[in-house]
């Protein structure tokens, strides 16, 4: 156990990980910053992944509580701010992990209107929510960071997932927005975008290689210049690092954590 977040109190929302093998993203996050002396809120839409995660901090000697919301609900986000408020009398920070990837390959003429709604609601809207229900706590405290997770997608397209790679543009537009407009008040705004990240999350991508997952996995890895994907803890770790107070001069800052994708032309 480490005290890089001694005192601190974090909500991580997408904190239980989706059905599959591996960990994701914000299950290892909750776990990392719970290792590091945070109070972690644990908010998932399915509370037993969320009791998953709560039961591996727990055996860690952390300390956590799970919390069922909804984060495309406006209701639901301002539950779960209020439900902290309640429970730990602040927020220090907001780890924004939830999101969702497409379903079917393919552009504007290939992909339904509910597909777009669901993916830019999950993806988009709900950083939007979850930041405008813990603002006001943070402004009041005088002090507070927002992490959200986007993706490399979002500057590079190609990938027959049109709907997707422009949410998570979405999303870095959004970080750089808000740390100006907070960069003042104390509040620090931050985004990691994951390259190729071996997380039960990519497991449907599969219908993008003929439903072949090792081939899938493979290929994906082959596409990386290292040569491996990445671990949902390379993503926990830098997560860690913009949170802390060691990165307390960076705001509106766009990571990308992606094994030197983003270098390749």
């Amino acid at each position: 156990m480490g005290d890089r977040l001694k005192g601190k109190v974090a909500i991580v929302t997408g904190a239980g990980s989706s059905p599959g093998e591996g960990i994701g993203n914000g299950k290892a996050t909750a776990v990392v910053y719970a290792r590091e002396g945070a109070l972690v809120m644990l908010v998932d839409l399915n509370p037993e992944a969320a009791e998953e995660t709560k039961g591996m901090i727990d055996g860690e000697g952390g300390r956590s509580f799970v919390f069922r919301a909804d984060v495309t609900k406006l209701q639901d986000c301002q539950a779960m701010a209020g439900e902290c408020l309640k429970t730990c009398g602040r927020i220090d920070i907001l780890h924004n992990n939830v999101g969702v990837t497409q379903r079917t390959p393919g552009g504007p003429i290939d992909v339904e209107e509910a597909e777009w709604d669901r993916i830019m609601d999950t993806n988009l809207k709900s950083m939007f929510l979850t930041c405008r229900a813990v603002l006001p706590q943070m402004l009041k405290q005088g002090k507070g960071t927002i992490l959200n997770i986007s993706s490399i997608g979002a500057v590079r397209s190609g990938y027959r997932t049109f709907i997707y790679t422009v949410s998570k543009a979405g999303v870095n537009a959004l970080t750089r927005s808000m740390a100006a407009e907070y960069a003042d008040k104390g509040i620090r705004v931050n985004a990691i975008m994951p390259g190729l990240i071996d997380t039960p999350l990519i497991i449907p991508l599969k219908a993008f290689h003929d439903n072949d997952l090792e081939r899938m996995r493979k290929e994906r890895s082959e596409r990386a210049p290292m040569k491996r994907m990445g671990k949902s803890w390379d993503i926990a770790y830098a997560a860690l690092f913009l949170v802390s107070d060691e990165a307390d001069y960076i705001t509106g800052q766009v990571l990308a954590v992606d094994g030197g994708l983003s270098c390749k032309g």
